[in-house]
Parts: C-alpha cells; sequence; structure tokens
C-alpha cells in the first residue's frame, strides 16, 4: 500500500519560508512514521532531512509534530494513522532545517536546573542507600528522554519562549525529590522565578505528548508546593 506523506521543508540555503511537499511511499502498515521518513528519503528525495539515532524510543531524537500532535517517529505506526500523514518539526522551536531544530536553549534550560545529583558530605565506603519508598516518591520523572516533546506542546512556552518548561521542571523534580541531593533549595529558588513553574497553566498538554507516560503536571505541582511551603 501507499500513504500520502505531507512534509513541512524548509531549507534557509533556498527556501524564503517554509512550505509543504508531499511524496506517495510504499508502506506496511506495521511500519512506523520513522521508516515511512527514511524510506520516502532513500527512495523519493535525498534532501528529507530529520534527526534518527536508536529508533527505540529511548534516545527522543525523533520527535516531531505527526498528524497535529507531538510524538516520537520511531513509536507511532502507519496503521494508527491512515493513509495521510503530516510531518512538521516541534513547535515553538527554531528550524534549522526540515524536521531538524535547534535545541541548544532547551537543554540550556535544563543545564539550568542543576540536573545531576548534589552531595556535600563524604562518599564513604559503600553506596548512597535509600527505602523503595524513598525511590518511588521520584521515579516517574526519571523515565525523561529529553525529547521535547512535553516543552514544545506547552501554550505557555508558546507564548513567553523564556519559560523553563516542562521537561526542565520534570528534571529538577527528579533529583528536588531524591533522599539524597542536597541541592533541592537552590533548585526551588532557580524555579521560583517569573520564568520557573509559576507559568504552568495546567493545560495538560504535556502529559499527553510525553511518549513516555509521565504525570509531567504532578510534578510541576509538587515542585510548587515544594516551594510555597519553604520556611
Amino acid at each position: 500500500m501507499d500513504v500520502e506523506l505531507k512534509i513541512h521543508r524548509f531549507d534557509p540555503e533556498r527556501d524564503s519560508a517554509p512550505h509543504w511537499e508531499t511524496y506517495r511511499v510504499p508502506v506496511e502498515p506495521m511500519d512506523r512514521v520513522l521508516d515511512v521518513l527514511t524510506r520516502a528519503k532513500e527512495l523519493l528525495d535525498g534532501s528529507i532531512t530529520f534527526r534518527r539515532s536508536c529508533a527505540h524510543g529511548v534516545c527522543g531524537s525523533d520527535a516531531l509534530l505527526i498528524n497535529g500532535r507531538n510524538r516520537l517517529a520511531c513509536k507511532v505506526r502507519v496503521e494508527q494513522l491512515g493513509k495521510s500523514i503530516s510531518v512538521a518539526p516541534l513547535p515553538g522551536l527554531p528550524v534549522v532545517k526540515d524536521l531538524v531544530v535547534d535545541m541548544d536553549e532547551f537543554f540550556g534550560k535544563y543545564r539550568s536546573v542543576l540536573p545531576f545529583l548534589i552531595a556535600d558530605e563524604p562518599e564513604g565506603t559503600g553506596e548512597r542507600l535509600q527505602s523503595q519508598q524513598q525511590r518511588d516518591v521520584y521515579d516517574d520523572t526519571t523515565k525523561c528522554i529529553l525529547c521535547a516533546a512535553c516543552t514544545s506542546s506547552c501554550p505557555s512556552f508558546w507564548a513567553q519562549p523564556e519559560y523553563v518548561g516542562p521537561a526542565a521542571i520534570v528534571n529538577a523534580h527528579r533529583f528536588i525529590f531524591d533522599s539524597r541531593d542536597q541541592g533541592a533549595d537552590e533548585r526551588l529558588e532557580i524555579l521560583s522565578n517569573e520564568d520557573g513553574v509559576w507559568r504552568c497553566r495546567t493545560t495538560f498538554n504535556c502529559v499527553d505528548a510525553c511518549p513516555r507516560g509521565i504525570n509531567i503536571t504532578k510534578a510541576i505541582l509538587e515542585v510548587s508546593s515544594a516551594i510555597g511551603s519553604r520556611g
């Protein structure tokens, strides 16, 4: 069978504005969108540009706007979409070329929340142990693969690009609530400013977009509560 594949394209070296191009691509029902893009590039137009890496839903590099929703191209199958598939770059991020967006600002915000363990006491000779209950508090937010699907689906981010965004808050949450970490106060201070957690409007777009099923809004509200309960 064939599908109609519409790709939102932009080459800064030749185009004055983005435009749509349409291809008829031979597919199988169980093919993923990533397979369809790869086949279109190999058989029809070698200039089509997109990111990919593991192709197994782990690296997050192939997040795209697929039929109007942010998803991973390697996880969505043709049979789920039908015979017409539209693919565009993630919204709200600068387009480098075709389906490739500039992730520098996104990762800059991620780094700004100190997404690493801060523990000042000596390491000692053993592990830093914690109970299963302590782990359960932040287990959900360890699943983030930094695909940017959540942040680029957020109306608050579209309206105010300086907003740190859901992905950064999720990764701050992962350490704020880690019993072994001692940097919570510093992260909460970072996230308490006008471009931090208070810009969230709980529209749940981020939850719907997350390919890992993280309850992002819940995590944001827990960080907000932690900020509010500080002495």
